[in-house]
């Protein structure tokens, strides 16, 4: 049975600003005070997992003991049928120039453009993978993963959401993440159904 969670703070294992946006708003209902682990002055651990939860693990276990509080934390990325499920968990690194750089998520859409172009496939699927650990001071953890399918489209559209978002239309509306209202987005994204996975395990 999954462990409750308790406590009114949360810490967000992000230094990402739209993830925490995220992640927030989705807290905020179950009277959780959501802080940023970038308030504690710790620098990110690195990324060592070959998996979306291993990563996610790592960097929720680091946030929990350099606060001594419980830490959410996600890992998630664009999976790209025609290009065998990349870029995978390496969908920020996609974004940098240079390793450890600034990130450019223009510069990462386009790139995911032309390898489609180059894989020759005509098959636009893709998702959003996203999985979510949560884990104490003790060292336990809950880890949950949500997915939403969709496919890949250019040029990118729409101006709201970030990432990959303007390239990634949800079907069922025939819009991109970026072009629909973010509280619509919320409802239907990848970190919504690993939330309400953890909703119904953790905090309901």
């Amino acid at each position: 049975m999954a462990r409750r969670l308790d406590g009114d703070q949360l810490v967000i294992a992000s230094h990402n600003a739209g993830k925490l946006r995220e992640i927030d708003a989705l807290v905020k209902p179950f009277g959780f005070n959501a802080i940023s682990v970038g308030e504690f002055g710790a620098p990110a651990p690195a990324e060592t997992a070959t998996s979306f939860a291993g990563n996610a693990a790592i960097k929720a276990h680091a946030a929990s003991q350099q606060s001594g509080l419980p830490a959410l934390a996600d890992d998630s990325g664009l999976e790209v049928t025609a290009l065998n499920g990349a870029p995978g968990i390496y969908a920020a690194d996609w974004a940098e120039e240079t390793p450890g750089g600034p990130r450019d998520f223009d510069r990462a859409m386009l790139r995911v453009h032309n390898a489609m172009r180059e894989s020759k496939s005509d098959d636009p699927s893709a998702r959003f993978v996203c999985c979510l650990c949560l884990a104490w001071p003790d060292g336990h953890q809950e880890t949950f993963q949500g997915i939403v399918q969709g496919e890949i489209v250019w040029p990118p559209r729409g101006h709201n959401g970030f990432g990959y978002d303007p390239v990634f239309l949800y079907p069922e509306l025939g819009r991109t993440f970026a072009e629909i209202d973010p509280a619509l987005k919320h409802s239907l994204s990848h970190r919504a159904d690993a939330f309400a996975q953890l909703t119904a395990a953790c905090l309901a």
